[in-house]
């Protein structure tokens, strides 16, 4: 029998709190023992400066008190005294002639390693007897001549003395510096963690008003009442409720509008059953009649199926576009491509469809597939509503590679559009009176609305004039960066 999977629990975000007050304390407990280390050094150098300058003093006197008596080495009596009866402290001295034969005092004393130095000048050092630590004073003396003739003659005086009582001074010294530090960094925490505490509070504050919001208040919260640090976060939920109610107004004006739009064909499509109904009912129903009414429904029927595609198309070209992720397309290849849909609707009304342009664009354009041809789609499928039999629409892709731009354009040769009336012919639902066309009237506006979403517009105009046209025609021009 296996064993049972092993379950990873992912751990989530830690506490802000919890990370501002381990980044605050972190350095305490990193540098205390730093502290320790350099107290204890400067305490030792503390303890050390007042008993070598008192060490040193004691050597150069005794150095230069020494004399010879009657061949032999005297030393003050008093100060000898003085060190023998030191009762904080060990304290010895040697006397070694000028090969290192013991003179005088404690033979058990460690033989300096001296070069040759001038007359009363002290050299401190620490050495150890018997595993006890001593601190040694060795100067050069040189004794005063007192039978003429004789040699000048040169020894070496060593003074030691214990390290308890530098110890002693230096670990007072430590525990005056360190005792107040145990208390300090509790302190310190406890300080630490109010203080935290305190700063949280305005946060506290900002929750409990959002807590309070209800479900459909998505007005934007007031900056002003958040902390500078929060305030950029603050600003990024008020974008953030901003784009929410603009998508919610954009859904309720969708489902408004497709209310409106689909009343119509519905209302047509009961109209015609009931009426086919009754026919059969009486049997008045002809078979052409009843073909009719048939023909009827199955119009009505696929103007409301159109009329929803381009409600959806409309609905998705409005929310979300600018979070899909985009890649580079081959426009000239995405056009070409897209009307192969509409050669059999071009050839059942004798329109001249066709294309001008390369066969692929060198310039890529970065943008989403699927709504780059819902608007050539809606594009193409205006000018064919528009131009009569016999006409011609033509789709063109252009680049230009100095200013990194292709160009797109939809060309008919239809009734045109006023130039009074060209800016409102890309509001959802307007229809052009005159022209007999039946529309949903939202091609034009979501193709504007999927221009915008790729950072451009459509510039329309009459199109260029052509020999044996029906009309003024309408030109279709849209400009995208290229990468």
């Amino acid at each position: 029998m296996s064993p049972p999977p092993a379950r990873f629990s992912r751990r989530g975000p830690r506490s802000l709190f919890g990370e501002l007050l381990d980044w605050m304390l972190a350095p305490l407990l990193v540098l205390w023992p730093t502290s320790v280390v350099l107290t204890w050094a400067v305490a030792q150098s503390i303890a050390n400066q007042p008993y070598d300058r008192e060490l040193t003093e004691t050597a150069r006197a005794l150095a230069e008190q020494a004399a010879l008596q009657e061949g032999r080495l005297h030393l003050n009596a008093q100060t000898l005294a003085l060190l023998r009866n030191d009762p904080a402290d060990t304290v010895l001295y040697q006397v070694l002639g000028p090969k290192g034969e013991l003179v005088a005092g404690d033979g058990r004393l460690p033989v300096p390693q001296l070069g040759r130095q001038a007359a009363g000048q002290v050299q401190l050092r620490e050495d150890e007897l018997e595993g006890e630590s001593l601190r040694v004073a060795a100067v050069w003396v040189r004794l005063p001549v007192t039978v003429p003739g004789t040699p000048e003659r040169h020894l070496i005086l060593q003074l030691a003395e214990g390290m308890s009582r530098r110890e002693s001074l230096a670990s007072d010294i430590i525990k005056g510096v360190l005792l107040p530090q145990f208390l300090l960094l509790p302190l310190a925490a406890l300080m630490a963690w109010l203080a935290l505490t305190q700063g949280f509070r305005p946060l506290e504050a900002l929750q409990r008003r959002i807590r309070s919001r209800a479900a459909d208040d998505l007005s934007p919260i007031d900056v002003s009442q958040a902390p500078e640090e929060v305030a950029p976060l603050v600003q990024a939920i008020n974008d953030l409720l901003a784009r929410r109610e603009r998508a919610l107004r954009t859904q309720k004006q969708f489902l408004a509008d497709a209310a409106h739009q689909l009343k119509t064909p519905l209302a047509g499509l009961r109209t015609q059953a009931e009426l086919a109904a009754r026919a059969l009912q009486r049997g008045e129903s002809s078979p052409e009649e009843l073909k009719r009414s048939l023909d009827h429904i199955a119009q009505s029927s696929q103007a409301a199926a159109h009329t929803v595609s381009q409600l959806l198309a409309l609905a998705r070209s409005e929310s979300g576009a600018d979070v899909m992720p985009r890649e580079p397309m081959d426009l000239a290849a995405l056009a070409r491509d897209t009307m192969q849909d509409f050669v059999p609707r071009a050839l059942n009304q004798r329109i001249d469809l066709g294309y001008d342009g390369p066969d692929h664009c060198e310039l890529r354009v970065t943008g989403l597939p699927w709504m780059l041809v819902e608007l050539i789609r809606n594009l193409v499928d205006n000018a064919l509503l528009y131009t009569p039999d016999g006409g011609t629409v033509t789709v063109r892709v252009t680049e230009d590679p100095f200013g990194r731009v292709v160009v797109l354009q939809v060309e008919d040769n239809g009734p045109g559009i006023p130039e009074s009336t060209r800016d409102r012919v890309f509001e959802p639902f307007y229809r052009q009176l005159g022209t007999g066309v039946e529309g949903s009237g939202l091609g034009l506006a979501i193709a504007l609305q999927i221009a915008r979403q790729h950072g451009t517009t459509i510039e329309l105009s009459e199109a260029r004039p052509r020999r044996g046209t029906e009309g003024p025609g309408a030109l279709f021009t849209l400009r995208f960066n290229a990468e």
